[in-house]
Parts: structure tokens; C-alpha cells; sequence
């Protein structure tokens, strides 16, 4: 019996904005710098109401890295 390893499948981010992106560039920043390095989440709903978005000057909704490399 042979057992495989599962892959881990990181979603790849945007080194500009930090915002987790689905393809080969970042529809934001209109850029293909993107890392699979990076560590911590943060999802923003209403940047306008979120105190902790307007700390990382995050204007649009969604999910975003806290740190990448």
C-alpha cells in the first residue's frame, strides 16, 4: 500500500496590496508580483466601519495577508 502526501494548496497574494488572489495577477493592482509566503488572515466586510482597515489602509472589501514575503 502506497500512501501520498496531500499537497498543501497555498492561495497566492498580492505583494502590492496583500489582497489573496484566484488567478495569475491581481485584478486590484493590475500586477503579477504575487507570493505564496505569506502568513496571517484578515477578511474586512465594511473597511468604511472597520477601525482595524483603516490601520492597514485597506479601502475595499476583502481578504487580505497581514505579512508577505
Amino acid at each position: 500500500m502506497v500512501v501520498r502526501r496531500r499537497e498543501k494548496i497555498l492561495p497566492k497574494v498580492c505583494r502590492e496590496c496583500h489582497r489573496l488572489v484566484d488567478g495569475d495577477s491581481c485584478v486590484i493592482c493590475n500586477t503579477a508580483n504575487l507570493s505564496t509566503d505569506w502568513t496571517g488572515y484578515l477578511v474586512v466586510l465594511d473597511p468604511r466601519r472597520s477601525q482595524v482597515a483603516k490601520k492597514a489602509n485597506i479601502d475595499l472589501p476583502g481578504c487580505y495577508a497581514l505579512k508577505v514575503r
